[in-house]
């Protein structure tokens, strides 16, 4: 096993997917992993596949025309399961918040309401963030505050 560095993407088998914040001695790490830090040991770590859509969010200023705010990343949960997406929800909201974004878009879909309620669900437990509605120009989006 390669050893991590600070910012890389790592799996824990047992706990999800998380970021590598800083290496401990002994081969520990502590990671952030779905809003919380914890020490987990490299045994128990492996590097994070690629997510859904392959990319993660980014608030690059340089895609505003000047004046205006970065556009908001966006994370599309359409053909996931209700656990599927809070994992997905949780590792997309840590990127947009390490690279300072003010808001996300979530495109959960209209039909059902079940993938709806599951990440209003999860967003009400984050201290991070501040605040989410419902696109009022389309219902099947929940724009996220930071």
């Amino acid at each position: 096993m390669a050893p991590f560095v600070v910012g890389d993407r790592v799996h824990a088998a047992t706990l999800g997917t998380g970021t590598v914040k800083e290496v401990r001695n002994a081969g520990r790490y502590l990671i952030e992993l779905k809003g919380r830090s914890m020490i987990v040991d490299g045994s128990q770590l492996e590097p994070a596949q690629e997510r859904r859509g392959g990319k993660k969010p980014s608030c690059d200023s340089s895609a505003a025309a000047p004046g205006e705010p970065p556009p908001a990343p966006s994370l599309d949960l359409h053909g996931t399961t209700a656990l599927e997406a809070v994992e997905a929800l949780d590792a997309f909201l840590n990127d947009a918040l390490m690279d300072g974004c003010a808001e996300a878009r979530v495109i959960h879909g209209r039909s059902g309401g079940k993938l709806k309620a599951a990440v209003h669900g999860r967003l009400k437990q984050l201290s991070s963030v501040r605040g989410f509605r419902l696109d009022h120009a389309n219902p099947g989006v929940t724009i996220v505050s930071f």
